[in-house]
């Protein structure tokens, strides 16, 4: 789920493949070029070939919507691979990501990895770019990181509420999406131990947004259509006939 500048709402694999896309990004003064000193001119030239050995931080890229991996159900992790060095790997780059985005939430499908992993956190930082009638009305509170794999979501009473979302893999786009209030998702954690979370208000939302993820659906399948506008466009009334914001 994703980050809006101008408003907060949300952007909220067996094997690697063609999905997957590096990005460099390298470490401020990660690299440098030398310095000549006539009087150390081996030492300046070691500077040199260290300098050029530091690694860079190689992050995927996110999919956008079109790629079949965003449009197909996700496979299952098995219970004894979560502990693995390829699964903890996925996970850290898919916080990574998420992070740099800035988002809320992130499936791994999209990074190109067709796996039912999630990972979401909402913080108070993220919290300032919306204001506290909004927040109050999306019934928001900041949580830390959750990693739940192989989640499974239940709806919880009868509740729902209509909020614009935006998605990292659709970028620059929002549109109204009906939710539930509330729901119960389990699942496992990053170290393969059983965990469930009863979410409500906009974690819930968050959590629905990238469940939806696993089943190769996008918000854009959900959306109340007419409602659908740029990012520019996020403050212009609604058209007749849409569903006003809020919880029914």
């Amino acid at each position: 789920m994703e980050l809006s500048i101008q408003r907060f709402t949300h952007r909220i694999l067996p094997s690697t493949h063609h999905y997957f896309k590096p990005i460099s990004r390298t470490r401020p003064g990660a690299f440098r070029p030398p310095v000549r000193d006539r009087s150390s001119g081996s030492a300046a030239r070691a500077g040199w070939f260290l300098g050029m050995r530091e690694k860079k931080d190689v992050l995927p890229e996110i999919v956008k919507a079109g790629d079949p991996v965003l449009h197909e159900p996700a496979q299952e992790v098995r219970p004894e691979e979560i502990g693995s060095k390829r699964i903890q790997k996925i996970i850290d780059e898919m916080v990574k990501v998420m992070r740099a985005a800035p988002g809320v939430g992130l499936a791994a499908p999209q990074i190109g990895i067709p796996l039912k992993i999630i990972v979401l956190e909402d913080t108070i930082e993220y919290m300032r770019y919306t204001t506290k009638e909004e927040i109050k009305a999306q019934n928001r509170q900041p949580f830390d990181l959750l990693v739940v794999i192989n989640p499974k979501l239940k709806r919880k009473g009868n509740q729902s509420a209509f909020f614009f979302e935006g998605c990292l893999s659709v970028d620059g786009f929002r549109a109204i999406v009906e939710r539930h209030s509330e729901v119960e998702v389990t699942g496992f954690d990053r170290f393969g131990q059983a965990i469930k979370v009863d979410a409500s208000g906009w974690q819930a939302r968050i959590f629905q947004h990238e469940c939806d993820h696993l089943d190769g659906t996008l918000y854009v399948d959900k959306m109340v259509p007419r409602t659908f506008r740029t990012v520019e466009n996020l403050d212009l009334p609604l058209a007749a006939g849409c569903p006003k914001l809020g919880a029914r």
